[in-house]
């Protein structure tokens, strides 16, 4: 780690930009009426008893008028669905509150919905910051949420999951020469996959199906006519791949029926079988569901995030089963 001496303007704003914040939009009224709004990452607490927060604009903004002659103003601490509120919020040049529906707040100053929080503030205080106004309000009123908030971090918005005060302990206390098998990521990851697969086999076994008709089916209800080599590009990831027997047992049950073209054998679904698959599908959204209430809103966002990333960058080179044929 280096020690930076001067202050290059570029060099120190990054330096500041590690500090993860939280993103909120402020909002007030000109004296004519018009709705002003601006997105901010500068907001902060400032006491419990009286209530105070503070938050602070660059003199050269636009908006400085507005909200150095307003009494009151709004803060709304943004949630991780309202990315793209507060880009429109950042940019100048349009009608940024057109569309959206407002709340009847305790001032007339806007209040939009869907945020994790929101503080109705008066103006109690303003002083000089440098090249910024900080300005300190009362909070007259407050709400919150469970939605997740939406992060900023080193210029990019981020997830916020939550870290357990102490360590997670999976399960009962592993033998000394195995303990570091916790911190693996194949292992937390496969660990996951077949707890999840686990509950999945269970509501399953009701339908009598295994997992191997499941991704068939799966595949087959989002891409329909698959020869066997086309129908296993798709699921060979699983470890499973579809054969001859596996198919002719769907067929027999009348969830897949089988077209010739040409010399090559085409699979389809048959009506059963799309309401078979409609049926798994909830089965599997059920399993899902459960975990997700136990994780809460946030940390699901932030895993499927995750996972997302880390398929494309572990990606052997797979058929996308979305993309165009």
């Amino acid at each position: 780690m280096t020690t930076q001496k001067g202050f290059d303007p570029q060099d120190f704003r990054a330096a500041l930009g590690t500090f993860t914040t939280g993103v909120t939009i402020i909002t007030t009224r000109a004296t004519d009426g018009e709705p002003i709004g601006i997105t901010a990452n500068s907001f902060n607490s400032v006491s419990l008893n009286p209530p105070l927060v503070l938050w602070s604009l660059a003199k050269n903004a636009r908006s400085r008028d507005a909200f150095t002659s307003a009494r009151f103003w709004n803060v709304h601490v943004l949630s991780a669905a309202q990315e793209e509120l507060s880009g429109r919020f950042a940019r100048q040049g349009e009608d940024k509150f057109a569309g959206l529906e407002l709340d009847e707040g305790i001032s007339k100053a806007p209040l939009l919905n869907g945020c994790t929080a929101r503080f109705q503030c008066r103006t109690a205080f303003s002083y000089d910051g440098g090249d910024h106004i900080i300005f300190v309000g009362e909070v007259l009123a407050y709400d919150r949420s469970e939605l997740p908030p939406l992060v900023f971090q080193s210029g990019q918005y981020a997830l916020a999951a939550r870290k357990p005060r102490e360590e997670v302990r999976l399960g009962s206390t592993p033998p000394p020469e195995c303990s570091y098998t916790e911190d693996l990521l194949g292992y937390l990851l496969g660990r996951a996959h077949y707890q999840m697969l686990y509950a999945l086999r269970q509501l399953l076994s009701t339908q009598a199906l295994d997992e191997r008709s499941f991704f068939i089916l799966s595949v087959l209800s989002i891409r329909d006519r698959l020869s066997l080599q086309e129908l296993n590009a798709f699921i060979s990831y699983t470890g499973m791949l579809a054969d001859e027997s596996s198919m002719s047992t769907l067929e027999s049950q009348r969830l897949v029926a089988m077209e010739q073209d040409g010399a090559q054998t085409r699979y389809v679904l048959t009506a059963d079988g799309r309401e078979a698959s409609l049926r798994q599908i909830a089965l599997a959204k059920a399993v899902e569901e459960d975990i997700a209430a136990k994780l809460g809103p946030g940390d699901t966002m932030a895993l499927k995030l995750l996972l997302k990333r880390l398929i494309a960058t572990s990606d052997p080179g797979m058929p996308d089963l979305w993309s165009p044929r």
